[in-house]
Order: C-alpha cells, then structure tokens, then sequence
C-alpha cells in the first residue's frame, strides 16, 4: 500500500512538471516539439476547443494501444497520468488565461521545454509508465523494435513536428523539427545517464585469483571467467568480466592498478540488463 501511495505521488509530480513545461514554454513557443501536446497546439488553430481537451482526446485513443500492446501495468499507469496531464494543463489555463513567453524568445521557450519535460519524462519511463500520447508510441516502438526511447520519441515526433507547417512559418517548422531531435537526445541522457553501467574485462597475469575475490566479497558483485588464448604467443590466460555501476567502477579500477598495474583492461559502457537476482532464482 505504501509503494503504491509512493508511485502515484512520484508519478503526480512528474506529470506536473510536463504540465508545466507544456503550458509556459511549448504553448508560448507555437513549436509543436515531440508530444501530442504539441500537436494539440497545432489542431487548436482549427478545432474550437483548448488544448487541455485536444490532449484529452488524443490521449484516450493512444491510450487504448498502449493497454493493449504493452500490458496492464504500463495501462493502468498511464491512465493515471494521461488524464492528469490535461487536467494539469487545464488548470493552468483556468488560473493563468493570459499566458505568455517567459523568455520572449520562441528558442529559449523551446529549449527550457527539453530540459523540463525530459525531466518528467525520464521518471515516468523508469516507473514503467508515461504522460501518455507519443509517449505511448515511443514505448511501443521501444517495447517491439528495441529503440532507444530518446531515438522512438523523435521518430514519433517528426510528423509532429512538421505538422506546424500547416499553421505556422518556416522558422517555426524548423524549431519544431530541431527541438523533436534534441528532446530525444536529451530524453536518452536522463534515462540512461542515470543507470549506465560498465562491462570491466581484466586480464592479470600474477593477481588473478585476488581480483577475482576482491569482486567478490569486497564489492560484491557478480563475476564471469573465460579462458582467453593470446594470439601472439599463443599463452593461455584468465579474463574476469564483471558488470558495475560508476561508484563500483571507481573502487575496482583503483583497486587493480594498485595491485596489478600491468593488467590488461577494456571498458564498455552497458544501458541495459535483463537477468534473474541470485534470491529470485528457484
């Protein structure tokens, strides 16, 4: 009960941050950047309706794919936050109708916008949920294709994005097209620069046995062996590979060279896993 209470309040914050950004940067922009809140922009120049309702509706119909291709969980969360986002926005329109740039420049709203929905954004993917719209169609495209979602929200946001064209000038249409690929590339640094890790692979001629220990029972973390034959002479040596995070990989980096300075060691960045905990095993 406690964890649900937890995630819907993280997701409430979240999406009120997307909100936020939506409606002080993306709205005053005119830039349709990558959401359907963007579009929503677009299509109110020529459906009489807000774009809080406009949201409302394009989410309800996107809403249904994502329950039925990517499962209750992801569902369920996201009828939460769809209907939020709206409502969000709604509110934000009832308490401030007169709206305007906080900046005064459309480029500067555009980028205060990747900043600040990337940020919602990223929490909402990590919790296995989203704001609903595009959101649903990057995770899809994530979920079935294996994309990156930084790389599936620009995909989906390109029509977006050049849907301005229909409404607005040449300069808007750019900043649109430009913003939708920042925003994923900014989206995939807040995912996955949070939760990189490195794939570490020593070779040690003399220390072998004690790095491997030290792995271990020192750090605690997990540890493959290969055999690896040297092409050169032929000699036959002992590779440990292990997957850490930046705090494990600092200890361990420090740890082998001040035992085995001449290790041989190759580093690899790793964004994702999929494995069974030792204690979840039967």
């Amino acid at each position: 009960m406690k964890r649900m209470i937890r995630e819907l309040f993280v997701m409430t914050i979240a999406t009120l941050i997307i909100a936020a950004a939506v409606f002080f940067f993306l709205i005053p922009s005119h830039a349709a950047v990558s959401s359907v809140s963007g579009l929503a922009i677009v299509l109110s120049n020529f459906i009489p309706l807000t774009v809080s309702a406009i949201t409302m509706i394009l989410n309800v119909v996107l809403l249904i794919a994502g329950f039925l291709l990517c499962g209750h969980e992801f569902g369920f969360k996201t009828v939460y936050t769809s209907i939020l986002l709206p409502v969000f926005i709604g509110i934000f329109e009832i308490l401030l109708p007169n709206n305007g740039s906080l900046s005064g420049d459309a480029v500067l709203d555009v980028a205060c916008y990747i900043f600040t929905v990337s940020i919602g954004l990223s929490i909402l993917f990590n919790m296995n949920a989203s704001s609903g719209g595009l959101d649903i169609v990057a995770k899809i495209l994530n979920r079935y294709l294996h994309i990156d979602l930084g790389k599936a929200m620009s995909l989906s946001g390109m029509l977006v994005a050049l849907s301005s064209a229909l409404v607005y000038d040449s300069k808007t249409v750019v900043l649109s097209v430009l913003g939708t690929y920042l925003n994923g590339m900014v989206l995939d640094h807040f995912i996955f620069g949070q939760n990189i890790k490195r794939r570490v692979c020593i070779i040690s001629k003399d220390k072998e046995k004690q790095i491997r220990d030290w792995i271990l029972y020192t750090l605690k973390s997990g540890a493959t062996i290969y055999q690896a034959e040297g092409a050169y002479g032929g000699t036959t040596q002992t590779e440990i590979i292990t997957i850490v995070d930046k705090n494990e990989y600092q200890k361990l980096m420090q740890y082998v060279i001040k035992e085995d300075p001449s290790a041989f060691i190759t580093v690899y960045n790793v964004s994702d896993m999929r494995y069974i905990p030792k204690n979840s095993r039967s």
